[in-house]
């Protein structure tokens, strides 16, 4: 059996930030075709890795804000990593206790669908400092989010250099941009003698 991909998917704002203080869903830019990527997305058979804090803010949800989308992915398969979350309310879904690295690399080697992770920041982190990121999808959203900005996503990553497979904008503001990793180190200035 061959390995499985494994996708990040990153939502950010072109300064880089994941969220910001005052920044409703989709920093306040979704549309029709955002709204349809996710859609056709959601519909691919994987196995969607999450991290503790991600899960408990999208099965917290109220109903009110639980749309198709949500639903679609509370119904897959998915993997919780947490050391302290004992049981998880969706369909198909476990906890993982064991070491975050360890246990992705060996499900890449026996899943039967691609894997990808959504949010969850410090998982997307780890798995692309481990090397086993082999797509990365940045959404990047039209506005700086400044003084106001939580989570900054490529705080404390490792040096990585990345080939672009694809971009394509959104709603006419969207900017989605798909990274593979190299492997290889980056570019680097020599010094001059």
């Amino acid at each position: 059996m061959q390995a499985q991909t494994l996708t990040v998917d990153v939502f950010i704002s072109a300064d880089g930030w994941a969220g910001g203080e005052n920044s409703p869903g989709y920093f306040g830019y979704f549309g029709p075709e955002l709204e349809e990527w996710i859609a056709v997305e959601s519909a691919r058979p994987q196995l969607v890795v999450l991290g503790r804090r991600t899960y408990e803010a999208l099965a917290g949800l109220p109903d009110e804000a639980r749309d198709d989308a949500w639903r679609r992915m509370s119904e897959l398969d998915a993997v919780v990593f947490s050391t302290t979350l004992e049981t998880v309310s969706w369909p198909n879904t476990r906890v993982c206790r064991d070491d975050l690295v360890g246990e992705v690399a060996r499900l890449k080697g026996v899943s039967d669908v691609p894997l990808r992770t959504m949010g969850s920041l410090s998982v997307a982190r780890q798995l692309l400092d481990a090397g086993l990121v082999d797509r990365l999808r940045l959404m990047t959203f039209p506005l700086l989010v400044g003084a106001s900005g939580r989570e900054p996503f490529f705080a404390g990553v490792a040096a990585a250099d990345l080939e672009l497979v694809d971009q394509r904008a959104l709603d006419g503001r969207v900017l989605l941009i798909e990274y593979r990793p190299t492997g290889r180190d980056i570019p680097r200035d020599i010094p001059r003698a």
